[in-house]
């Protein structure tokens, strides 16, 4: 028996009710002893307590069995049911007592008493009881009763160790002690074979049998050592694919990582994109593996950004074809850097195609339907879901009826039908399931330290920003469109160089660009610090610019001016400031914004607005891109008066 805390009332019955019957049969049984052959019995007796000793761990439980069951089936046959409950309970209270490395409680002892009574009992009653008939021979009759014990004596400790450790019984006897059984059964041959011995030859000659005895102990003990041995092989092995499994989520969550700091508005659309394809993948009846694949894909199906240009992966509007062409090879190269893990299930497949569409027209293949890996056709689906009901660069997230009225539109088209049909039905169950779902706690990567230590490179920089301004100076003298276009370009940089003070050139823009390029609204934002701050300001709804102070690097101007790259038709509802506030900018559309760069850098953006879609065309970006580098040129040579005034 095990040693517990305070028993439960289910507990405290049922020892009470053992308890009583042990009690019981010790009275009854006690009551008709009469021993003719003392000498025997003491041999027997003094045999069956040194047996006590020979105890053995049982697997899965804190108990102990030992080899004294052997002298009840030979006590039941041979020296009658009282001898036998004398010298099998005295065996229990050794065993307890005087072998137990700990020693048990008081309530323990007793009801391991009681038990082994019961059992003996019920050992003796089936031996009596198939002996009445001629049917079974004598080791038939030492069989049965060998069960009976068996059972009776394994049952009532498995009962108490499932109440008290909070475990099944059902699952404590089958793990612990029917594996035993076997040695019941020799355990009935032995005493068979001792008692036709004793008859034939004797009792003492019967002795020489006993060495049988301690091959049992030794037997069994050799099985439970290699059962534990095995036990604890199999939970290495276990350790180690659970390790292993570890090591596959931390490369995993890595390279999530690294998107991350490539893309950062990836960090919690990973994590959705993954709860919603888990769940999608489970109704459409995926396999585990497929599902293990599904769970990696959601969270490296854009990896394959690294190897895109920063430029483009946060640039806050329309990509051109050559940006577009670019980003679409991260399906390979995402799928090119899958492989290399080796996963154990396919998941570069579906990284690969995640980006196909049902109709055929997507990349980077044009497979269709069928065709397509089903956990590419539930990510694809999933993923565009989820991007559009969240803020991007280019645009505001939709909401989520919205959107996935969207997804359901293209089914069949962009996705298939099926993925479709679990996401319209399911995707207010899916987004609560995101939103309560537990956060991993994510590693944050230092992209914002700023390192002072280190000599500048020895190619320089200013040369390189030389090149870049002169680069831009010379789309003056390939300036698309009619001559006249030319003509008032070439005018605004004139009167751009004339002017000799900043709020001078801030005029000749207010008063000249818009002949040029047709807009709403005008911006000039200056650079202080890592801040664009307005300088200058023009049109109907210069007003609602007039207050903005956005971060280098964040919307639209802010990105041009991190990346000294311009923009065609962006949307203007990104600038920091309005992207939570969907009234300010119902009217502004589109817009296209240029680099004010100087020979120290890109020192602002020069933005213009508009309220039709797509307002803006390649000419005007060239004109513009011309008039911010005279503007950049203009300043900092005011900049350089000032210094040396």
């Amino acid at each position: 028996m095990t040693k517990s805390d305070t028993p439960s009332r289910a507990t405290a019955v049922y020892i009470s009710l053992v308890v009583s019957c042990g009690l019981a049969v010790l009275i009854h049984g006690l009551r008709a002893w009469n021993q003719p052959d003392w000498t025997r019995y003491i041999v027997y007796c003094a045999i069956a307590l040194i047996a006590s000793g020979m105890k053995v761990k049982l697997p899965g439980v804190t108990g102990t069995m030992s080899m004294s069951f052997l002298f009840v089936v030979i006590g039941v046959s041979e020296l009658g049911l009282p001898g036998t409950l004398v010298m099998g309970c005295l065996g229990m209270l050794v065993q307890c007592l005087v072998f137990a490395k700990v020693r048990p409680r008081a309530v323990q002892v007793i009801f391991s008493v009681a038990s082994i009574a019961c059992s003996i009992e019920a050992c003796n009653d089936v031996f009596h009881l198939v002996s009445r008939t001629e049917t079974f021979e004598a080791p038939l009759r030492l069989l049965f009763a060998a069960c009976a014990f068996f059972l009776i004596n394994t049952l009532s400790i498995s009962l108490v160790i499932g109440l008290t450790e909070k475990k099944s019984p059902w699952q404590v006897w089958r793990d612990s002690y029917f594996w035993t059984f076997p040695n019941y059964l020799v355990g009935a041959a032995v005493a068979w074979v001792v008692g036709a011995i004793s008859r034939t030859l004797g009792w003492q000659t019967s002795l020489l049998i006993l060495p049988v005895l301690y091959l049992l102990y030794r037997t069994h003990s050799l099985y439970i050592h290699r059962l534990e041995s095995e036990k604890r092989q199999a939970e290495d092995r276990r350790a180690h694919a659970e390790e292993v499994a570890a090591l596959n989520r931390r490369a995993i969550q890595t390279l999530a990582l690294a998107i991350e700091a490539k893309d950062q508005t990836t960090a919690d659309h990973l994590e959705r994109v993954e709860i919603y394809a888990i769940e999608v993948g489970k109704e459409l009846g995926l396999s585990e593996s497929e599902l293990e694949a599904l769970r990696a894909a959601a969270l490296l199906h854009d990896v394959g950004k690294l190897a895109v240009p920063e430029y483009i992966i946060s640039k806050p509007g329309k990509l051109t074809p050559q940006e577009f062409e670019k980003m679409k090879t991260h399906t390979i190269v995402g799928a090119e850097l899958v492989e290399q893990i080796r996963f154990p299930y396919p998941v570069a497949p579906i990284v690969r195609s995640h980006h196909e569409k049902w109709n055929g027209t997507g990349y980077p293949d044009g497979l269709a339907g069928e065709q397509i890996p089903i956990g590419a056709r539930i990510l694809s689906a999933v993923d565009c879901l989820d991007a559009l009901a969240s803020d991007r660069q280019y645009r505001r997230a939709l909401p989520l009826d919205q959107a996935i009225q969207v997804v359901q539109s293209e089914a069949g088209k962009s996705f298939d039908p099926r993925v479709a049909e679990v996401l319209a039905r399911r995707y207010v169950e899916l987004e609560k399931m995101a939103r309560s779902g537990a956060k991993s706690e994510r590693t944050k990567l230092s992209t914002d330290a700023k390192i002072v230590r280190g000599d500048a490179p020895a190619a320089g920089f200013q040369a390189a920003a030389a090149s870049s301004s002169q680069d831009l100076i010379n789309f003056s003298s390939s300036v698309a469109g009619p001559e006249k276009q030319a003509q008032l370009l070439a005018a605004l940089i004139a009167r751009l160089e004339q002017a000799s003070e900043q709020e001078a050139v801030f005029s000749v823009l207010r008063s000249s660009l818009r002949e040029i390029i047709s807009y709403d609204a005008m911006v000039v934002y200056t650079r202080h610090g890592e801040a664009l701050i307005p300088s200058a300001l023009d049109g109907e709804d210069y007003r609602l610019f007039a207050s903005l102070e956005i971060p280098v690097g964040m919307g639209l101007s802010g990105w041009v001016a991190e990346n000294g790259k311009s923009i065609l038709n962006g949307n203007p509802s990104v600038e920091p400031g309005y992207l939570s506030d969907p009234t300010k900018f119902s009217l502004l559309n589109s817009a296209l914004a240029v680099p004010i760069e100087s020979r120290g850098g890109i020192v602002g953006v020069l933005s213009l607005y508009r309220q039709e879609r797509d307002g803006f065309t390649t000419p005007d970006q060239t004109v513009l891109l011309s008039t911010g580098v005279a503007l950049g040129r203009v300043l900092d040579s005011i900049s350089n008066r000032t210094a040396v005034a």
